[in-house]
């Protein structure tokens, strides 16, 4: 995913991608009733996106999947920036609803593995810039269910904010590098084991690259790579690296209820 260039998420008309995104109705329109709905033109858009990537998303290509004009498409939405905002709300859509009762790190734990498998049903999500959020219902609803995890655990509401950033930044960046790989596995028709059985020879065949000039390197990597069968594993990383980070905001949990004075 890495090199694609920003899409323009958040770049068109914020009051009528908004009023797409709540179903609020524009301007009455003269002439016959509309064969589509904007939720068919979505759903195009996100088939297409699944099969081609985010780049093959425009609207005469969604216009050709539904069997109409590029113009006529225009009817349902202004244009592709809100189309993306569309899009994105639309998967946040499938995000799990998170069962009651569950402590905040297993209610953590569940959304971001949630969240790591939209991204693989849906890679064209890490394409699209997300610093400027779709205003959606289904995305002020993923906002909401992550804050809820954490709602009453000791934390400000700035440290909670700054909490569901760092749990999903990490979602992010390895459904990313776990992209990435299987890109390079399709593309090159080779795995990680099976290009280091090539490149392998060639590397020990070069005196200034032996284990002796780079020992700790090489040992780890050793390690690593015969742990993974591959010179890295990013669902691994990703699960050490979220329990991890569940063990530093518990920490910070706990500093937090130090920290209190003690109740009268």
């Amino acid at each position: 995913m890495a090199g694609v260039s920003t899409q323009e998420n958040g770049d068109g008309d914020p009051r009528r991608a908004i009023e797409l995104l709540w179903g609020v109705p524009g301007p009455p329109r003269r002439g016959p009733k509309p064969k589509l709905a904007t939720a068919d033109v979505v759903r195009a858009a996100v088939a297409l996106a699944d099969a081609d990537g985010i780049e093959a998303v425009t609207i005469r290509r969604v216009a050709e999947q539904l069997g109409v004009s590029p113009m006529s498409l225009y009817t349902y939405v202004p244009g592709r920036a809100e189309l993306l905002d569309l899009m994105i709300d639309h998967a946040h859509g499938e995000l799990a609803t998170i069962e009651d009762g569950l402590g905040w790190r297993a209610a953590l734990t569940a959304i971001a593995e949630d969240q790591w498998a939209l991204f693989h049903r849906h890679p064209w999500l890490l394409q699209v810039t997300t610093s400027r959020s779709a205003l959606g219902p289904h995305s002020f609803a993923k906002y909401e269910q992550e804050l809820c995890a954490i709602d009453g655990i000791g934390l400000g509401d700035v440290e909670m904010d700054a909490v569901v950033s760092l749990v999903t930044g990490l979602v992010r960046t390895t459904a990313r590098s776990s992209l990435d790989n299987a890109r390079l596995v399709r593309a090159t028709g080779l795995t990680d084991a099976q290009w280091w059985e090539r490149a392998g020879p060639v590397l020990a065949g070069i005196p200034a690259a032996d284990a002796a000039h780079f020992p700790i390197s090489s040992r780890v990597g050793q390690a690593a790579g015969e742990a993974h069968n591959a010179a890295e594993n990013p669902a691994y990383t990703f699960r050490f690296g979220l329990a991890r980070v569940l063990d530093g905001i518990e920490a910070l949990v706990t500093t937090r209820a130090a920290e209190r004075p003690p109740a009268s």
